[in-house]
C-alpha cells in the first residue's frame, strides 16, 4: 500500500514539475518572440532614419492632428512606424537598458495596449502607453507612460535599475520622442509608491496626470522630491514639461516604481 501511495506521489510531483516547466518555457518563449518583434520595429526606425540622412527631418507627406488639435508633420524616422500602426504616439529609450520601445496612445480606450502588442494581438507583455489624459504638446503637462514589469526583463522592468544611484549618475537622461519632435528629459526623482485606498490621506502621484495648474505642479514636484530614493538636485520650474515612467513593483500590494524627469530645452539636446 505504501508503495502504491509513493508511486502516486511521484507521478503527481512529476506532472507538476512538467507543468511548471512547460509554463516557464511558454512564458520565456513568448517573451523572446515579443522581444524579436520589438527589435524589428527599432531596426525599422533606424533604417528609416538612415534613409533620411541629409534630408529634412519631417515627412511632408504625412500630416497628423496632434492631441491639442494642431496639425503637424511626422518625423521621417517614424514615418514607416506610423504607417504600420497609427496608435503610436512616440518612442521612449533609456540608454544601456532594454527600454527602447514605441509608446502607444488610445484616447477612447486608455488601457487598450495593456495586454496587446504593436500589431494589436493579445500579448501579456503589452506595450508602453501614454495616459489618455496627457498632451505631449502642452508644456504644463505631466506625461505618464505606463509599462509592465515583466519577469523576463521586458517592458519597464529595468526602470528599477535607477534604484542604484550610481546607475542614475551615468544615465540622467531619458529620451522620449513624439512622432513630430525629438525630446530629452532630465531625471528629477526616483521612488517607490503604491495605489492607495481612495480614502487614504497621502500623496498619490497618479492623481497628477496631464495638464497641471501651477499649484498642482508644485505639489507634485514637492511630493516626488520627498519620496525620492536619493537627491538629484534637480528642481523643475512650472512650464518645464514632466515625464513620469511607471511600472509595477512588489514591495507592497499594488506597488509602483516611478521615475520622473523634466524636459530639456531643444537647444540643449
Amino acid at each position: 500500500m505504501k508503495k502504491i501511495v509513493l508511486n502516486i506521489l511521484i507521478v503527481v510531483f512529476a506532472l507538476i514539475f512538467i507543468g511548471c516547466g512547460w509554463y516557464l518555457f511558454q512564458y520565456y518563449w513568448n517573451a523572446k518572440q515579443a522581444g524579436d518583434e520589438i527589435d524589428k520595429l527599432a531596426q525599422l526606425v533606424e533604417d528609416t532614419e538612415a534613409e533620411a540622412d541629409n534630408a529634412p527631418d519631417i515627412a511632408e507627406d504625412i500630416e497628423i492632428v496632434a492631441p491639442n488639435g494642431e496639425r503637424k508633420f511626422v518625423l521621417k524616422k517614424y514615418k514607416k512606424l506610423y504607417k504600420k500602426n497609427n496608435d503610436v504616439i512616440g518612442w521612449v529609450k533609456v540608454d544601456d537598458t532594454p527600454i527602447n520601445y514605441p509608446v502607444m496612445m488610445t484616447p477612447k480606450d486608455n488601457q487598450y495596449y495593456l495586454h496587446r502588442n504593436f500589431d494589436k494581438e493579445t500579448d501579456s507583455n503589452g506595450m508602453p502607453f501614454l495616459d489618455a489624459a496627457c498632451d505631449p504638446d502642452d508644456p504644463y503637462n505631466n506625461l505618464l507612460i505606463y509599462g509592465h514589469h515583466m519577469r523576463s526583463g521586458m517592458m519597464f522592468a529595468h526602470l528599477e535599475d535607477f534604484e542604484d544611484s550610481s546607475f542614475y549618475k551615468k544615465h540622467k537622461i531619458i529620451h522620449f520622442d513624439t512622432l513630430y519632435e525629438k525630446g530629452d528629459y532630465e531625471i528629477v526623482a526616483v521612488f517607490r509608491s503604491q495605489v492607495y485606498p481612495a480614502d487614504k490621506d497621502v500623496f498619490k502621484y497618479y492623481e497628477y496626470i496631464g495638464h497641471l495648474s501651477e499649484k498642482r505642479y508644485k505639489e507634485y514636484v514637492k511630493g516626488i522630491t520627498e519620496l525620492s530614493m536619493y537627491k538629484t538636485g534637480i528642481e523643475p520650474k512650472y512650464g518645464e514639461q514632466l515625464l513620469s515612467l511607471v511600472t509595477c513593483a512588489y514591495h507592497v500590494n499594488e506597488g509602483r516604481f516611478v521615475v520622473v524627469a523634466r524636459k530639456l530645452p531643444v537647444l540643449q539636446q
